[in-house]
């Protein structure tokens, strides 16, 4: 399988170039990703724990599913695809974007598009990507990120109360 190929991009997030995804990252390349949150009906966020197989953060608790885009792909499909690559579900109403976060340090040098969604599941969680997900409440999120945050990957923790406040809005 040869290696994904992504759009760099500069601080304005406009592409000014290609490079194999190790490049990128080694040279912390300014490039771009989407992270979808979904909700269910109980309010309840589904956050996936990342398998320890993953190059960033192993293990550590983070969005519902998440995603580079491949290079030349919109951030709308790259959600899309994510959503359905990762808990195998297509989405049954239109994901809707939250915000942007600028490419930085704590995003991993990464253009994200943050958007939401409502779905029930049942998930089909993709093994390489995925090691377990589950339900939270928003109280139990907000009180372990405060209390854990090491458990989290670095750009969950910076889109998460960003999304709250969206989300109250």
């Amino acid at each position: 399988m040869s290696e994904e190929i992504f759009d760099v991009c500069n601080e304005h997030d406009e592409v000014i170039g290609r490079a194999p995804r190790s490049e990128v990252h080694q040279r912390r390349l300014k490039h771009r990703a989407v992270h979808i949150l979904v909700f269910n009906s109980r309010g309840e966020v589904f956050l996936q724990k990342r398998s320890r197989l993953k190059d960033c953060f192993p293990g550590a608790w983070d969005s519902s599913a998440s995603g580079h885009l491949d290079a030349g792909e919109e951030y709308d499909a790259c959600a899309v695809r994510e959503l359905r690559e990762e808990l195998g579900v297509q989405a049954t109403e239109p994901l809707r974007r939250l915000f942007k976060l600028a490419a930085c340090p704590d995003t991993g040098h990464e253009h994200v598009w943050v958007y939401v969604c409502r779905c029930e599941g049942p998930f089909c969680l993709h093994p390489e990507e995925i090691e377990r997900g589950d339900w939270f409440s928003v109280d139990r999120v907000n009180q372990w990120t405060r209390e854990k945050p090491s458990d989290f990957a670095n750009a969950f923790l910076c889109l998460w109360p960003r999304a709250l406040a969206a989300l109250a809005c």
